[in-house]
């Protein structure tokens, strides 16, 4: 059983703050749902439903409580999802840097935890773009948490986790001038040496194609690339072992091969096209690991075929590998973040599942889990501990370093408070 209250101000918050401290009934925060480790749906709990603060405003010269100077920014309410976010951009001519799902939450676990994107490489995190939080804190008081003001929360709530150090109401983050995308797609039906092919294309290029910008996805049949900084022709070039292997694939006849080369005049313009679409589905029974992948191993031929035998044992073991190319490898690290500093030393994200039916026992449940954590080992072994909280295996070892590093210990501190 679970109870909610719906959440239109900071005093419902302070009112259920007081509620559970006196019933002792757990507190949940829920905008959307989409918490692959069941943080938003905790049995016998008092849920805080964020999902109506549909609030969007956007000040190309926001002034952050006690800050100064001004910064273009777009405030979100704590209900506004991904494909809202995109729209209100678009028509604003701005760019917002966000994940591949309409139907996740802006200001949630997802910005709470880090939040990557095929933008990040260059435009950077989600908590690298954020300027201002409005929460609401255990002992029921609104702050205003920014670089000027509670800082220490600013910090905590830049990569210490969803629904752990208060209720967001609202944040405002960063809003960049809107960004011409070059992309490059490929895809074709997959077998083991076709993949093998793209993944050896992709991590031989890696380190190179990070430094000019590019970013994007891949699965064993499919490569998606986009860059906000190349022109056109620069991006022909850059991508013309990718351009020449769809070409290859093409000419050979293999089946569902296609390569297209464009522009998108806007992020809005791809995601509409690409991942709107791509809906994680809320409910769905699944176990998930992942593992950062630095760019030592990227270094050397004999790093990069270790890395690919790698990624396709783990894709033969759990199949529906994704490769996400959304580490910020080329933005500037403030150093003001409590995400694990391995982020910025990483290239890839990698995504393993294991999904099982509705009627699955509890032993075979447990195999699934044992399942992706056997499939992402492949990675474990070959790269430092490093995992995205978000999407990582909930019995991940040395878990306090893979999720945030050297920055568990101040984070602990600040949660004792």
């Amino acid at each position: 059983m679970m109870w909610q209250i719906e959440i239109h101000t900071a005093e419902d918050v302070s009112a259920a703050f007081q509620f559970a401290k006196q019933t002792k009934v757990p507190l949940v925060i829920k905008n959307t749902g989409h918490d692959y480790k069941g943080r938003s749906s905790d049995r016998h709990s008092l849920a805080l439903w964020t999902h109506n603060l549909k609030n969007i405003t956007y000040d190309p010269a926001f002034v952050a409580e006690g800050c100064s100077p001004p910064k273009s920014g777009v405030t979100f309410g704590a209900g506004v999802q991904w494909g809202e976010a995109y729209a209100f951009a678009d028509a604003n001519n701005i760019t917002v840097v966000g994940g591949s799902d309409r139907s996740v939450g802006v200001a949630g676990g997802w910005l709470q935890g880090g939040g990557h994107g095929a933008l990040s490489n260059t435009m950077g995190l989600g908590v690298d773009r954020v300027l201002q939080y409005k929460v609401v804190t255990p002992d029921g008081q609104l702050r205003i948490a920014n670089d000027c003001q509670n800082e220490d929360l600013f910090y905590a709530l830049r990569g210490g986790g969803g629904g752990t150090f208060g209720v967001v109401l609202e944040a405002t983050v960063l809003a960049s001038p809107q960004v011409t995308l070059q992309a490059v797609i490929v895809s074709f039906t997959p077998n083991t040496t076709r993949t093998q092919d793209l993944w050896n294309i992709l991590t031989d290029n890696g380190l190179k194609w990070a430094k000019e910008g590019w970013g994007g996805f891949s699965t064993s049949g499919v490569a998606i690339l986009i860059n906000p900084v190349l022109n056109k022709g620069e991006a022909a070039e850059s991508m013309d072992p990718l351009i020449q292997f769809g070409k290859k694939l093409q000419s050979q006849g293999v089946e569902g091969a296609q390569t297209l080369v464009t522009e998108f005049q806007s992020w809005g313009a791809f995601f509409n096209t690409f991942t709107k679409e791509h809906v994680a589905v809320v409910g769905s029974s699944l176990a998930l690991a992942s593992r950062l992948i630095s760019k030592d191993n990227f270094k050397t031929s004999s790093d990069r075929s270790a890395l690919v035998s790698a990624l396709l044992a783990a894709d033969a073991a759990t199949p529906g590998l994704i490769i996400l190319i959304s580490a910020p490898s080329s933005f500037p690290d403030t150093d003001k973040t409590s995400v694990t500093d391995a982020w910025r030393s990483s290239l890839y994200h990698i995504t393993v599942v294991s999904q099982w039916n509705w009627d699955a026992t509890i032993e075979e449940k447990r195999g699934h889990y044992s399942a992706v954590s056997r499939s992402i080992d492949h990675l474990r072994k070959i790269t430092p501990d490093a995992a995205y909280l978000n999407e990582a295996d909930v019995y991940e070892p040395n878990h306090k370093v893979a999720f945030w590093g050297k920055h568990y210990s101040k984070l602990l501190e600040l949660k004792e408070k």
